[in-house]
């Protein structure tokens, strides 16, 4: 639900369109587990999609995150053939798939929407395109002393960026990626993660790292002091680093979910940029040995999961 103020820009809300692939669906991605010790399958007959083994509660999984399931049956076909016929497969798509309910998987979580900004390769395209507010404390962070920094991330599990991320996690009961597989892909894609820092004379305000990925790029982590919010730093950086990116020839940036209920500051900050809101396809579950069973449980929820 986007119930942001009503003076602020309502977002176009749309299914995802985009062709260009996630990042959980990036070479760059594989490239990091491997580094990192994991050993992701990858179906070549669906153009290198990208499975990953896990196993919860001491139960062997297979997931597909963010993937483009233009034939869902195709693919859960191919995984039974890769060996998965008994292993549940946790499916997330790009964007809501109707057939999946029909072929057995059962609903898990309602679809999440994100922010996808489309970088524009002319400056004055990009500055037009932000939302007033957010351009007006563009302005605000320019008229200061800020000192802007680029470089590569540093390989350091104790970088304060990383240390801050950890702590917000904990403070805000949510889990994303672990301080090795964000390193890993720093070592094994030189050069595809930036970090973008923000300093007040000698003191540190704020910083971004931004992962790169062919045309496509990942808004990862971010972090800001009371200082620098008081400075707009966040929105310097963020400027700073599409710019960046445009030089770059990256054509869109993944703002990663927009919480308008449990982040609401953070949704208004990324629909700021002019990003556009669009829904994934939700989260299934497909076990083969239920598949017949569960699908009338799974027709009940189609409206639910965008489909």
């Amino acid at each position: 639900m986007f119930d942001l103020a009503a003076s602020d820009a309502m977002p176009r809300t749309t299914h995802r369109s985009s062709l260009i692939p996630a990042l959980a669906q990036s070479p760059h991605f594989v490239a990091a587990l491997r580094h990192a010790g994991q050993a992701p399958l990858l179906l070549d007959r669906l153009q290198d999609m990208v499975v990953l083994r896990r196993t919860i509660c001491g139960l062997p999984c297979a997931m597909v995150n963010r993937a483009d399931l233009v034939k869902p049956a195709r693919l859960l076909e191919i995984l039974q053939e890769e060996g998965l016929r008994r292993t549940p497969v946790i499916l997330s798509p790009e964007r809501p798939v109707p057939e999946l309910a029909r072929l057995g998987a059962l609903p898990l979580m309602t679809p999440a929407s994100v922010g996808t900004l489309a970088i524009h390769q002319n400056r004055e395209d990009r500055r037009a395109g932000l939302e007033q507010k957010w351009r007006n404390r563009l302005s605000h962070a320019e008229s200061q002393a800020l000192r802007i920094t680029r470089r590569n991330m540093p390989l350091s599990p104790d970088h304060w960026l990383l240390r801050a991320d950890a702590a917000q996690q904990r403070r805000r009961r949510y889990r994303s990626w672990p301080v090795a597989l964000t390193l890993a892909y720093a070592e094994a894609n030189p050069g595809c993660a930036k970090l973008f820092e923000a300093f007040d004379d000698h003191e540190r305000v704020a910083g971004i790292l931004v992962l790169t990925h062919g045309e496509g790029a990942t808004y990862h982590i971010a972090h800001s002091t009371e200082r620098g919010k008081d400075l707009s730093a966040h929105n310097l950086l963020m400027w700073t680093a599409m710019d960046w990116l445009a030089s770059k020839g990256i054509r869109q940036l993944d703002l990663g979910v927009i919480n308008t209920e449990d982040a609401a500051g953070l949704a208004r900050f990324k629909l700021g940029t002019g990003a556009t809101v669009e829904t994934l396809g939700g989260t299934w579950l497909f076990w083969p040995p239920l598949g017949r069973c569960l699908a009338p449980l799974a027709s009940i929820d189609l409206n639910l999961m965008g489909a």
